[in-house]
């Protein structure tokens, strides 16, 4: 049985992966959502990737890869990136709805694909997911709002730190495994912010409900999806990457809907439709060779099976 399973998940799409880490991911930004009247935003978010990392290391147990000051820098890059773009994108849903705040969001990505994609049909491409984000998170906004225009500022930073986090993670993931590299970076970044957030987090300590929430935020938005982005990685270049990422938009409507209850509106139904275009031509340029298998899906094999 287990060596059926371990074929089973050699053969997993890497646009399935990255599907699957997405909607993981905004089922865990609902979950903050809701707690949100009760712990900041920005404390949430850093208490996912700091008990993620802290999660992760007692899994990988990356004390024992042999790295060197170098790779802890680039981790922690990595890791601060990271931490920099779900603070973010928490901020962000605080004033917008979900679907909105993903859309503007994939901006970032976006253009990793057209300066790193070669050829005619990734600029295609990433034009029709530009003209998707703008009509899911651009048109219907109030502007005028003052917690609209908070709201496009915080997605904005957001889409500059998702397209950090897929370069450094694109640049570390080819020299040594995602999932350690993953582990450190968000243990480091949460230690290294920690001076800043810790009396804001304090609170959350004392209400063991709360806390509880929060770790399985932290599992739900980062273990299970950055685990899976960084198998993903090894199998696609960073602009197919972001292109076939361009599925998150419809999986935090899906979600908002299920869990919030944020309808969609037309444009965001016609945005969607246009990116998923934007994906099937992404997914036709793809040139890696699928019987490569990373190792970090046979490690994850062994250890959980």
């Amino acid at each position: 049985m287990v060596s059926h399973l371990r074929a089973l998940l050699t053969r997993v799409p890497a646009p399935v992966l990255i599907v699957g880490a997405a909607l993981s991911a905004y089922s865990g930004a609902a979950f903050a959502v809701m707690i949100f009247s009760v712990v900041e935003p920005g404390v949430i978010a850093w208490f996912r990737i700091f008990i993620a990392g802290i999660i992760l290391c007692m899994w990988r147990r990356p004390w024992r890869a042999g790295l060197q000051w170098r790779d802890l820098l680039e981790s922690a890059l990595f890791g601060l990136s990271l931490l920099a773009m779900n603070v973010a994108f928490y901020e962000s849903i605080d004033y917008l709805p979900m679907g909105a705040a993903v859309s503007m969001g994939f901006i970032g990505p976006v253009f990793v694909a057209v300066v790193r994609g070669r050829g005619l049909a990734p600029r295609v491409a990433a034009v029709l997911a530009m003209a998707g984000v703008v009509a899911v998170g651009g048109l219907g906004l109030d502007l005028s709002d003052p917690r609209t225009a908070a709201g496009i500022r915080w997605a904005a930073l957001t889409a500059a730190a998702w397209a950090i986090y897929i370069l450094l993670g694109q640049r570390v993931a080819s020299k040594r495994s995602g999932l350690t590299n993953l582990a450190v970076g968000c243990a480091l970044s949460g230690l290294i912010t920690s001076p800043f957030v810790l009396p804001q987090a304090l609170p959350a300590f004392a209400q063991p409900r709360i806390f509880g929430i929060i770790v399985i935020i932290a599992v739900l938005s980062t273990v299970v999806p950055c685990s899976f982005e960084a198998l993903a990685m090894h199998r696609v270049s960073a602009a197919d990457f972001s292109l076939i990422a361009s599925l998150s938009p419809a999986s935090s409507l899906v979600v908002g809907i299920i869990i919030l209850g944020q309808l969609p509106t037309m444009w965001q139904l016609v945005g969607l439709l246009l990116i998923s275009f934007a994906v099937a031509i992404a997914s036709r340029q793809g040139t890696k060779d699928h019987t490569v298998l990373a190792d970090e899906v046979q490690e994850l094999v062994q250890v959980t099976l």
